[in-house]
């Protein structure tokens, strides 16, 4: 069984209550459909992945081992296997699922690439994605002593899915920027 993406949105809402929350897991997800269509899957699929992939986040602020596990348990039955263990894959550490697959894999390199988005834009003038261009998005990525919390290999993981770096960043940028307007970055 699948969900419709406007039922899985009710359901984000209803678990993250935070608007910067529910802005990142929009952003999420619009990386995923992007990368779902540069690797000819599902883009649908994908995007629930990305939408979904933080369910927990609020619940499990002080208990992080504990994120991905309780959205798996939420979601079991609403969303195919294949993106309960990509959630599952994004806090691979804690959980007992190692990334896989090609899904596991971009959700772990999106979701990273876009803390990384996110880390950047706070340093803008204008706060807003606009300003971020390629160029300084790869300094930010390359400078060790820049949002040091935000693990690289991560974002690297996309390379094992036959995606240059500056491919995913672009990738990446381009997809925030389509939705900006929807997420106010």
């Amino acid at each position: 069984m699948i969900i419709s993406r406007e039922k899985a949105f009710v359901l984000l809402k209803k678990y993250l209550k935070n608007v910067n929350s529910v802005k990142f897991s929009l952003s999420v997800e619009a990386i995923l459909i992007e990368m779902a269509k540069k690797l000819s899957k599902d883009k649908d699929l994908w995007g629930l992945a990305g939408l979904l992939h933080n369910l927990d986040y609020e619940y499990t602020l002080n208990e992080p081992e504990k994120r991905g596990n309780i959205s798996s348990q939420l979601l079991e039955g609403l969303i195919p296997d294949i993106v309960v263990n990509a959630i599952k894959a994004n806090n691979y550490n804690h959980t007992d699922y190692i990334p896989i697959t090609a899904l596991d894999k971009s959700l772990i390199a999106a979701n990273s690439i876009c803390r990384l988005i996110f880390a950047t834009i706070e340093t803008t003038n204008s706060k807003k994605i606009e300003e971020v261009d390629l160029k300084l998005l790869i300094d930010r990525f390359k400078d060790p002593y820049f949002a040091k919390e935000i693990n690289r290999t991560r974002i690297e993981i996309c390379i094992d899915l036959g995606i240059e770096m500056q491919d995913f960043f672009e990738l990446s940028l381009n997809a925030l920027k389509s939705i900006s307007e929807r997420i106010k970055i």
